[in-house]
């Protein structure tokens, strides 16, 4: 049940992740080969950290980087169910290359590969959840491949200091004031990776359209676009935007929200504007996304709709084969 998921959230962080077929030497350099919810961990990390160099992949094969730079470069081929066939094809690309890898899955084809090749691995738990809500697992599996300890020992924190339960009420009030209408969030470009969380959260969680973007770029672009006037308002009706602002953005981005979240509702657009808080970095970060988890939970239940399975997607994996 999606909803006991979230309340467990906080547990994952018990996960002490165990590199197999080891050795693995420690890498500067990292290419993240995942899709959905088995990339996220790589672009939160980007965000705790902007000095890890890491490029997220989210295709097939493995991007476009000098050769010299992929010999320094630990890929990390991550899927959750390990039978995601654009990280199978990354992962295939770099044992063409000769690259070192990392794998990280419950099972699938991926770890089979791993085991065979003895390739390094770390098996994620199989506790029936969906990759999306595996956030917590996947953030300690990469941690540990790229030998991040401080943030390691940081993330174990969030067991004690992240309350799920307690951010409940605010997800489920949020969910009501967003019905009837679909959520647009948006963040600094330093927490791009949290509105990217939060519009997916409400894709496959609320079943319902959700779209994000960042500043500043939005107030050179987007923002046009929701100039309201009387023979276009209908387009912008069904809007709600949430704005995540962070204390730590720089001051410029917060004055920038609070000019644009001031012109929208002059034009009589739905705004909202949530304050990132915690005790550090990484209890705001996921104090955000069990909160953005509550809201899109509480939009499926207001549209009675399933808010775990995506059938849609199974229906596509079916058609693509």
């Amino acid at each position: 049940m999606m909803n006991q998921a979230i309340l467990d959230f906080a547990k994952q962080f018990r996960f002490i992740p165990r590199i197999e077929n080891g050795p693995l030497r420690k890498y500067k350099k990292f290419i993240v080969a995942g899709m959905g919810g088995s990339a996220l961990a790589a672009s939160i990390l980007k965000t705790l950290k902007p000095e890890l160099d890491i490029v997220t992949h989210r295709d097939y094969g493995l991007p476009f980087v000098g050769e010299r730079d992929l010999k320094k470069t630990l890929v990390i081929a991550s899927s959750y169910s390990g039978n995601t066939e654009e990280t199978l094809s990354a992962l295939e690309e770099a044992q063409k290359r000769g690259l070192a890898v990392v794998c990280i899955a419950v099972g699938g084809k991926l770890l089979e590969i791993a085991k065979g090749s003895k390739l390094p691995y770390i098996e994620l738990p199989n506790t029936g959840i969906q990759p999306r809500s595996a956030l917590g697992f996947s953030m300690k599996a990469m941690l540990k491949a790229m030998k991040q300890s401080e943030l390691l020992k940081e993330s174990r924190e969030l067991v004690k200091i992240l309350k799920p339960k307690e951010l409940e009420q605010a997800g489920k009030d949020l969910a009501e004031r967003i019905r009837g209408h679909f959520p647009v969030i948006y963040a600094s470009r330093k927490n791009c990776s949290v509105a990217y969380n939060w519009k997916i959260k409400f894709n496959e969680t609320g079943k319902t359209p959700a779209f994000f973007n960042v500043f500043p770029e939005l107030n050179h672009n987007e923002m046009t676009g929701f100039d309201v006037k009387d023979t276009s308002r209908e387009l912008s009706a069904k809007t709600h935007f949430i704005f995540l602002k962070d204390p730590s953005d720089h001051l410029q981005i917060q004055k920038r929200m609070d000019i644009t979240a001031k012109l929208y509702k002059d034009r009589g657009l739905s705004v909202e504007i949530l304050e990132l808080k915690g005790e550090n970095e990484m209890h705001k970060v996921f104090s955000s996304l069990v909160t953005a988890d509550w809201a899109a939970f509480y939009t499926a239940e207001g549209y009675g709709l399933e808010s775990e399975q995506v059938p849609m997607v199974e229906e596509f994996k079916g058609l693509i084969k």
